[in-house]
């Protein structure tokens, strides 16, 4: 299948991963259930956070990434046969936390399926609190996205 207009409806996002829909993804009412999508965002938020070297606590001394809040916005029901490609992206960095927006696109329909974001929050999970984001993650994610790194809080 041609997937020009996928990749054009990516531009921008710097990860993206893809993931065939599988026919248990679907609910009673024949289009894959809503949640399935936040477990796609969630496969390219990982994907994200590997690349970043945010992914596991050991790497950053006990400090790692978790969820603040997630939303999505559904554009088009997704059906099976299908391949989505989730894109992800950080658009906003702060001193503990960053903003990520995610891209569903459907290789079937060649459209926007859903649209999301979440709020990911720098987390010292052997002090049990938030913790200010490892200055190794900003430059990494400045250096994915492309854009000057935020330094972080003194």
């Amino acid at each position: 299948m041609d997937t020009t207009n996928v990749g054009e409806l990516l531009t921008g996002f710097r990860v993206v991963t893809e993931t065939p829909v599988a026919w248990s993804d679907m609910d009673v009412f024949r289009h894959v259930n809503n949640t399935v999508y936040f477990r796609w965002f969630e496969n390219a938020r990982v994907a994200y956070l590997e690349r970043v070297r945010f992914c596991g606590e050991e790497e950053q001394g006990g400090i790692s990434a978790i969820i603040h809040s997630t939303q999505c916005r559904y554009r088009r029901p997704v059906v099976y046969p299908d391949r989505v490609h989730t894109g992800a992206r950080t658009v906003e960095v702060g001193p503990d936390r960053f903003v990520m927006e995610y891209r569903v696109v459907s290789e079937r329909q060649q459209a926007i399926a859903a649209e999301g974001s979440a709020i990911v929050v720098s987390y010292d999970y052997r002090a049990g609190r938030k913790a200010p984001l490892p200055e190794t993650v900003r430059r990494l994610i400045a250096e994915v996205e492309g854009f000057e790194p935020v330094p972080g809080s003194p």
